[in-house]
This record gives C-alpha cells, sequence and structure tokens, in this order.
C-alpha cells in the first residue's frame, strides 16, 4: 500500500483520484493465528499495531462484531491529557502523550492531533491549593503544568463567566498546556491502515460466541463466522467486558458497565482555542475544527450495555455549560450520543495476563479511554508479547483489588454501584 505523502496527493489530484486504495483489506477469517484480539476500537486496533511493529507479531487477527470504529473510539470526546497526580498514572499517561506527539508520522496518517491545552477551573482556595498539589507532582515527574490566576484565565478564554453569578467564582486553575484533542475516527482509521500494512487481519462483523479450551486454557474463540484458533487470545472490548468475559466462565470482575452521553453543539464561530473543565461539577469542553461545542459530563448512574443515555443527565450537564458560557444559552444542540463505560472500582485501567491461561484482558478505562489509545495498546502489546507487563503498566494487574493495592487518583475509594 502506498504511503500518503503530498506527492500521492498531487499525483492522484491530477487524474481525478482515480488510484486511492482502500486504508485496509476486508479478509475472511483464517482458521488460526499466534494472537486473537476481540475489539476493533482504539485500543484493539492499536493492540495489534504495535504487536506487528515492535514484536514482529504479524500473524494477527482483529475481530469487530460491527464495523470498524463502532464502539466508544467513535463516541468520545475526543480529550488528551496527561495530567494525573498518582505516580503510575503520571508515567502511563505522559508515556501515550509522548506517543501522541508523534503519533500522525508514525501512522503515515493524520490523526488532527491538536496540542490546545487543558485548563482545569478552581472555584474555591482549597481546591486551587488541591491543583497546586497536582500540579507540583507533575512537574516533579517531568510533566508541564502551570498555575494560572483569576485575571490570566479571564484574558485566556473570553466568553468564559468568571463570576458564575457568584455561584461558582473562578479563583484560579490548572493548565496542561501540552494536552488536546484528536480526531476519534482518524485514529480507528490510521491504526487499522498502520496495521492492515503490516500484515494484520481486520475482521469485521465478527462476533464472539465463545471460546476454545484445551482444558483450562483459552486455545481461541467461536465466532459468528466460523471457529478460530489462537496461540494466544486477547480481550479489549471497553464496556462489553463483562459479557465477553462470561462466554469464557468468569463472571466476577471489578468493573460496571455505565453509558456515558456526549454533546455537540451547532457549529459557531470559534471563541475558544482550549479545554476547560468546570471544577464545581463535572463537565468538560472544547470547541470542535467545524465549530461545535463537544462536551460532556457525569455517567448515568445506572448500568446498562445500551448506546444512549437518559434526560437528568443531559439536564445536569446542559446547566453546567450554561453557567460556564451564559452566551451559548441559545445555542441549539445538534445530536447526541452515548459510549459504555468499563468502570474500574478505582478508577484506574487494567491491562494483565489472564485471568484465564492463554487469555489476555485489557478494561476499567472508565473516562480515560480515549486519551490512552496510543500506551494501552502498546503496554497491552508487550504484555502479550513477553507474557508479562512491562514496567508502566505492570502497577495495572487485575490482582491488585485482592492486594488492596488500588490506584485511586480520584481518592474516593472503591464504589461499586455509586459511580
Amino acid at each position: 500500500m502506498a504511503e500518503y505523502s503530498f506527492l500521492s496527493l498531487l499525483k492522484n489530484a491530477w487524474n481525478g483520484n482515480r488510484d486511492w486504495k482502500p486504508a485496509w483489506r476486508k479478509p475472511d477469517p483464517r482458521p488460526a493465528y499466534d494472537v486473537v484480539i476481540i475489539g476493533g476500537g482504539g485500543h484493539g486496533l492499536s493492540t495489534a499495531y504495535y504487536l506487528a511493529k515492535e514484536h514482529g507479531i504479524a500473524n494477527v487477527a482483529v475481530l469487530e462484531k460491527g464495523y470498524l470504529g463502532s464502539g466508544n473510539i467513535g463516541r468520545n470526546t475526543t480529550m488528551i491529557r496527561s495530567n494525573y497526580l498518582l505516580p503510575a498514572n503520571q508515567r502511563f499517561y505522559e508515556h501515550s502523550m509522548k506517543l501522541w506527539e508523534s503519533l500522525s508520522h508514525d501512522l503515515n496518517y493524520n490523526v488532527m492531533f491538536s496540542q490546545r491545552g487543558c485548563l482545569n477551573l478552581a472555584h474555591s482556595p482549597a481546591q486551587l491549593d488541591d491543583f497546586a498539589r497536582r500540579g507540583n507532582a507533575m512537574r516533579h515527574a517531568g510533566i508541564d503544568a502551570e498555575l494560572m490566576s483569576r485575571e490570566q484565565i479571564r484574558r485566556f478564554v473570553p466568553a468564559l463567566d468568571i463570576d458564575f453569578g457568584g455561584r461558582f467564582p473562578v479563583v484560579g486553575g490548572l493548565i496542561q498546556r501540552r494536552a488536546g484533542t484528536a480526531r476519534h475516527d482518524a485514529v480507528a482509521w490510521g491504526y487499522a491502515r498502520a496495521a492492515d500494512r503490516r500484515g494484520v487481519d481486520i475482521i469485521e462483523n465478527c462476533e464472539v460466541t465463545g471460546f476454545l479450551r484445551d482444558a483450562d486454557r483459552i486455545v481461541g474463540v467461536a465466532t459468528t463466522r466460523g471457529e478460530i484458533r489462537a496461540g494466544k487470545v486477547a480481550v479489549a472490548v471497553a464496556g462489553s467486558t463483562g459479557r465477553v468475559m462470561k462466554l469464557a466462565g468468569v463472571d466476577r470482575l471489578p468493573i460496571e458497565s455505565h453509558v456515558l452521553q456526549a454533546f455537540v453543539s451547532e457549529g459557531i464561530k470559534p471563541f475558544m482555542d482550549t479545554v476547560v473543565t468546570f471544577g464545581a461539577g463535572h463537565l468538560y469542553v472544547t470547541q470542535s475544527d467545524k465549530g461545535g461545542m463537544v462536551f460532556g459530563g457525569d455517567i448515568d448512574g445506572y448500568n446498562t450495555y445500551a448506546q444512549r443515555g437518559n434526560l437528568p443527565i443531559v439536564e445536569d450537564v446542559m446547566s453546567e455549560m450554561c453557567a460556564m458560557f451564559p452566551g451559548l444559552t441559545r445555542v441549539r444542540l445538534l445530536r447526541s450520543w452515548g459510549g459504555i463505560m468499563d468502570m474500574s472500582m478505582d478508577g484506574s485501567p487494567i491491562i494483565t495476563t489472564g485471568p484465564l491461561p492463554g487469555m489476555y484482558l485489557n478494561c476499567g478505562w472508565c473516562y480515560g479511554g480515549f486519551k490512552a489509545t496510543p500506551a494501552s495498546g502498546w503496554c497491552f502489546a508487550w504484555t502479550i508479547a513477553r507474557d508479562e507487563p512491562h514496567p508502566i503498566n505492570a502497577p495495572f494487574a487485575l490482582d491488585r483489588f485482592h492486594r488492596g493495592i488500588l490506584i485511586d487518583e480520584k481518592g474516593q475509594g472503591a464504589t461499586p454501584k455509586l459511580h
């Protein structure tokens, strides 16, 4: 498959764009592979790519039950950051940030990564102290962080109501300027094309219906397109983890599935070129290249596998949006969507061998799945290829919940049924 370049663009412009080839093949599944990855989202595709690129394992199949990118990789708010407090999360997400910074060049595909910054608003002196603590921890880890005063924020985001009607006044904030956004579809397409170019089979409309066993060991999968045997089977299906693992007889995992809604408004003139988060509630918002306001907030508070939400969360998110930006109150909402979140009990991911021989598990991403896409695939590929975690993802083992070594970034403890 040809490289994308200025010369290829010029050539196809002259011949009426007749020579562009499909970005990836549509192969039929073979009877056996070295590795089968269940899940054709960002994490599954990036894992396949790094298996081929970093470890020379190209006899890989990625199985997607629908069309490529139909899950959470195409149902998110596209925000990327590494502004974490705890060392395990700092190392992981900063590794992801560094991969993001060279990803378009690495994949030979423009993922539209825009480092426009992420500003967390503080609404009380105590909250600003907490942000200062996080910022200092980040800088000790070599991650960029900067405290902003009220006046700096006023100049940086002029449309923001600094006074919030007196109820939630802004007293300052913490910004990571290397943070930003990327185009979610382009990330999926870029990883798919790059993995395909290295020999990976991407098999769409292929739902896993069961697991093949040799005694206790997983040796393949049963699918709607036949049985496929594999030396190793990796599961990266986000909010569907519970359902897929139940097919293997694993009924209890420290995760829950919830829907997370996201929204986009009609296009308006550019007035904000950063990501802003509301510290007195849960709202994150940016303006897309098309002019629409892209934003989201809390998950719906009930367990579900449905890719839709309910009206109380819509009302909650809209009220916070209007409190921050009163000038947007008459802007129309264009559309909304929902992604199924696999919420872990400590808010941090699981990237591990097991829980069954021959199986590997990637789940528990909560709100952080999209920004983790490169590091997740990189670390999961290492774990699959070497049958042991890389030091970066070693803390994210499944047994931490049994051993009590939780990575509690939010600082509120494990909260089953209370996300």
